[in-house]
């Protein structure tokens, strides 16, 4: 159970606020709602308290260091199939909201810019994977966003 003010992880979104909890009135029973505001672009989104698979709380210490060893391993087979296949199954992982999907995700598209230029959405994708994971990490571990960026960007060097 998250109180107000919590930080909590919205899958495909990323870590938003808790701001209020809800009852509403859906399919003639009453459901109580998470309210939560994405810190990256202040969207404001309401997910069910008594779901699985809604939100999840902030990643631990193991969960960063897994981040980073996945993050630098650079011993895997790169994805060359069509770039929107890819696509869609990088999404697949990002939807997931597991942080080491998304460095899973992160991982194979800055492997594929060494050998071949991205498509504007694998860009795009690539940026947004690394800033999901660099809030997360950051708030975390009461790091500053740069900070963990950097340090995601020295992977790769």
């Amino acid at each position: 159970m998250f109180r107000i003010g919590d930080y909590a992880v919205c899958p495909g979104h990323g870590v938003g606020q808790i701001c209020d909890v809800e009852e509403r009135e859906v399919g003639g029973s009453n459901s109580s709602f998470y309210v939560l505001k994405i810190i990256a672009n202040g969207m404001t989104v309401m997910v069910p308290t008594d779901s699985e698979d809604g939100i999840r709380t902030l990643v631990g210490e193991t969960e960063i260091n897994q981040v980073f060893q996945l993050l630098n391993d650079h011993e895997v087979k790169v994805d060359n199939s069509t770039w929107n296949r890819r696509y869609r199954e990088y999404m697949h992982k990002i939807k997931t909201g597991s942080l080491l999907e998304i460095a899973d995700v992160l991982r194979s598209l800055f492997l594929l810019k060494n050998s071949k230029s991205l498509s504007f959405g694998e860009k795009k994708m690539l940026e947004n994977c690394k800033n999901l994971i660099a809030q997360e990490i950051s708030l975390a571990n009461g790091e500053n966003t740069k900070d963990v960026r950097s340090k995601i960007d020295a992977q790769f060097v």
